[in-house]
C-alpha cells in the first residue's frame, strides 16, 4: 500500500441493483486479501419497495479492531438506520450528529446518500484506512456506480469514539 494515511475514508457506491453491489463487495474482499485495501467496515445496503433499509454482509472480512468497529457501526447506523433523526435528537446524540457534521458526514452528505438509495437500488458501503488508490479504482470501475466519499482524520475518529462513549 502507499504507506500510512492520516485519514479513514467512507466510500459509498450506489448501484442499480443488489446483485451488482454484491459482486462489487466480493471484489473488495479480494482486494483486501491482496493488501490493496485495509477495511474498517464493508456492507451492502438495499432499500425495499416500502423504503426500508436492509444491510447485507455476504462474506467475512478482518476489521481494524473493536474501536474502529464501534465507530463504523455508529456511522453506519446514523447514515442508514436513522436517516431523519438529525432534526429530532437532542442531548448526547445531538452532539454526536454535530461531530459527524464537522467530520463531513453532515445533513447534505446524508441527503446525497439517501438520494442514491431509492427503492430497488443498492449501495456498497466501505470504510477504509488505507488503499492503493489506482488499483482499487481500476478493480471497481467495471461495476460502474455513483461514488460518494468523505474522510475522517484520526483526530475526528478519536473524538467520535469519545462522543460514542458518552452517547450510549
Amino acid at each position: 500500500m502507499q504507506g500510512e494515511h492520516t485519514m479513514s475514508d467512507l466510500i459509498i457506491i450506489g448501484y442499480g441493483d443488489h446483485d451488482t453491489a454484491k459482486r462489487a463487495y466480493a471484489q473488495v474482499i479480494d482486494l483486501q486479501k491482496d493488501h490493496i485495501v485495509e477495511l474498517n467496515g464493508l456492507a451492502v445496503v438495499t432499500v425495499d419497495a416500502e423504503g426500508h433499509s436492509h444491510v447485507d454482509t455476504p462474506g467475512k472480512f478482518v476489521s481494524g479492531g473493536a474501536a474502529s468497529g464501534a465507530l463504523w457501526g455508529a456511522i453506519f447506523g446514523l447514515l442508514f438506520l436513522m436517516p431523519f433523526a438529525g432534526a429530532l435528537v437532542g442531548g448526547a446524540l445531538g452532539a454526536l450528529f454535530g461531530k459527524l457534521g464537522q467530520a463531513g458526514i453532515n445533513d447534505s452528505f446524508r441527503a446525497r446518500v439517501r438520494a442514491l438509495l431509492t427503492p430497488g437500488k443498492a449501495a456498497l458501503v466501505i470504510m477504509s484506512r488505507e488503499r492503493t488508490e489506482d488499483k482499487f479504482a481500476d478493480a471497481l470501475r467495471p461495476f460502474g456506480g455513483e461514488v460518494l466519499q468523505t474522510s475522517l482524520s484520526h483526530q475526528q475518529e478519536k473524538e467520535l469514539a469519545e462522543e460514542l462513549g458518552t452517547a450510549g
